[in-house]
């Protein structure tokens, strides 16, 4: 098998990050439009450490703020065109996966008049993308370092993704002190995104060389740091430093190896009731785990070595993932899984064993 490993985006990481390389923006561009939601970014310190470091470099900057979770394309093409009324030269994108997987659309439009929100599907334009900068303010994504963006179709209230090289940042300044202010419970479910995309990409056949070197190294990081979640009532800074540079790991797996079926399984429980991204991708680990035990014994062996055995790592997911008492009939999980009809999608076949739809809609009603 041939593998292709590429990672083009300029990593600062470390406290004060972003100060202490104030400079660095002035490669992107002399105006910038800040994209970000209405909270996060203002309580961690990041927007206000943002907008010193680019007053400090001379750079005009605007801010776009209506980005919310699971980021419509309609905002997305409504920052663009403020972008280029502002005459923005690059993106500076702050938050967490939203804001920053908004920000590479963001890009693409403000660079691309003639597109309608929808375009972005395409994946087909003119012009190349606006410089994007990323700071990132949870610990869960690793947005910062993949070239991946996830949006969402207003008109069919479906999450869908864009990716490609020109979703990459040019520069993600990673400071784990923002995700100090991140509530515990979203702390907890974005720590089970990381942990998710570390294990989901581990299990495909693509995870081997330095790819499987970056599962090995936050696989067994990201679980003691769950582990810990699950101890305390508020994580402390360590455990919290932990976890985000694991996301950063994390997301470097998925980068090359992709997700496997927990992740578009958990999209129906974020679209249709509104569980949080992680959560919901954690509530298909077991049958997950128990697929990979079946149909890759020898990393299974490796991932159990790394934490502990099924039915303690099981249990430990388990007690962090809270649904709210979701059911889903036979006839549901249909309606839901015509998304999947025309064909499986790369996350089905990247899975141990594979996946079909008939299964999918077996474990959505067993939720």
């Amino acid at each position: 098998m041939t593998y292709d490993v590429f990672m083009p985006v300029r990593c600062i990481y470390g406290r004060d990050a972003v100060t202490a390389n104030s400079s660095l923006f002035s490669s992107l561009g002399s105006r910038c439009l800040i994209v970000t939601g209405k909270n996060a970014a203002k309580a961690s310190g990041a927007l206000d450490d943002a907008c010193k470091a680019l007053e400090k470099e001379n750079i005009p900057y605007s801010i776009f703020d209506e980005i919310r979770a699971n980021p419509l394309i309609s905002a997305c093409h409504k920052a663009g065109e403020q972008a280029r009324a502002f005459g923005a030269d690059f993106i500076l994108g702050i938050g967490g996966g939203s804001p920053l997987d908004a920000s590479k659309a963001v890009a693409i439009y403000a660079a691309n008049p003639a597109l309608s929100p929808a375009d972005i599907y395409k994946r087909v334009y003119d012009n190349p993308p606006l410089p994007v900068a990323l700071i990132g303010t949870t610990a869960g994504t690793g947005s910062e370092v993949t070239a991946v963006g996830v949006l969402t179709n207003d008109e069919t209230g479906i999450k869908k993704s864009i990716k490609g090289p020109d979703c990459y940042a040019e520069i993600s300044f990673c400071d784990p002190k923002y995700t100090y202010s991140v509530p515990r419970r979203q702390t907890v479910s974005t720590a089970l995104d990381a942990f998710a995309h570390a294990v989901e990409g581990f299990f495909t056949v693509k995870c081997e060389g330095i790819e499987r070197l970056y599962a090995e190294k936050c696989i067994p990081e990201l679980y003691s740091c769950l582990k810990e979640l699950a101890r305390a009532d508020e994580p402390g800074e360590d455990v919290r430093d932990r976890l985000y540079y694991g996301s950063i790991y994390a997301g470097l797996v998925i980068n090359t190896c992709g997700t496997a079926f927990p992740h578009p399984l958990g999209y129906v429980l974020t679209e249709n009731y509104g569980v949080s991204h992680g959560t919901a991708c954690a509530a298909f680990f077991a049958p997950f785990i128990d697929r990979c035990e079946k149909f890759s014994p020898e990393k299974a062996a490796c991932f159990f070595r790394m934490t502990d055995n099924k039915e303690t790592v099981k249990a430990l997911i388990a007690s962090l993932t809270e649904l709210g008492g979701i059911k889903i009939s036979p006839e549901q999980a249909k309606i839901y899984s015509a998304r999947w009809a025309e064909t499986i999608p790369g996350n089905f076949l990247a899975s141990p064993g594979s996946l079909t739809r008939e299964e999918a809609e077996k474990m959505l009603t067993e939720i």
